[in-house]
């Protein structure tokens, strides 16, 4: 599985660098919006893990909140375009998150993991890691596919399943790229949290009307989103 994901990750650093920001509207218009409304406009003083940092869009906006970013990811092309983007702003460095963090104890104030925790299998390992490098009070912010999307969009048989899905995704730069993540119900997100951290809030974004005016040619998608989530955010605390 790490060697699926780091060589789709290759191939489509340069379009998460180059295009994401703007022509993905369920990134763009839907994920990152519903994601930053959790957060505080003004973080000075914060430490904050990126954990899945890929081309760097939320090390850029933390940065900008006056946080004290860290940022993590797998891949050594998605690393290189957000060291790109952050410049000096921020600590940037590959790891995989199945692996032990190179972090002390209680070093962050926020854990933020954008729609990565799908390409890891066993979550339990991760969030004992993180619980461990959260400070008491501290909070995770994570995005992952809704259990319910992959669910229909796949045409599984079993949603209790845990099981592997491969996609394939035509992009600007790296054309046609094989995705491969895992599936899991939502009882199995909600319960791996709760495991270790206090549950504050579920959203179930819908798509900004930004969305339909910057990319009308994805009008049947925006309103697909209009009714059926794709993304589930959740946030979370460490108990004090």
């Amino acid at each position: 599985m790490k060697e699926k994901v780091l060589e789709a990750y290759a191939r489509l650093a340069k379009d998460y660098e180059l295009h994401v920001d703007e022509d993905s509207g369920a990134n763009a218009y839907y994920e990152r919006p519903a994601m930053l409304a959790l957060l505080p406009e003004v973080m000075t003083g914060w430490s904050v893990l990126d954990a899945g940092c890929a081309a760097g869009w939320y090390t850029e906006q933390l940065t900008r909140r006056g946080a004290q970013v860290t940022a993590v990811d797998i891949s050594p092309e998605m690393v290189a375009a957000a060291q790109r983007r952050a410049g000096h702003q921020a600590k940037v460095q590959v790891q995989d998150l199945n692996e032990p963090l190179p972090f002390a104890a209680e070093a962050f104030d926020l854990i933020l993991s954008s729609l990565t925790l799908h390409y890891v299998e066993d979550w339990q390992p991760v969030f004992t890691e993180f619980r461990r490098v959260l400070r008491p009070g501290g909070h995770l912010l994570f995005s992952v596919h809704h259990p319910i999307m992959d669910f229909t969009f796949f045409e599984r048989p079993d949603y209790f399943a845990r099981e592997l899905i491969v996609d394939l995704w035509t992009k600007k730069e790296a054309g046609e790229v094989e995705v491969t993540f895992y599936r899991r119900p939502l009882h199995e997100i909600i319960n791996v949290t709760t495991d270790h951290f206090i549950l504050d809030k579920m959203v179930e974004p819908k798509p900004l009307p930004e969305f339909l005016e910057r990319l009308p040619e994805s009008a049947a998608f925006y309103e697909r989103l209009l009714h059926h989530p794709q993304f589930l955010i959740m946030k979370a605390h460490k108990a004090l």
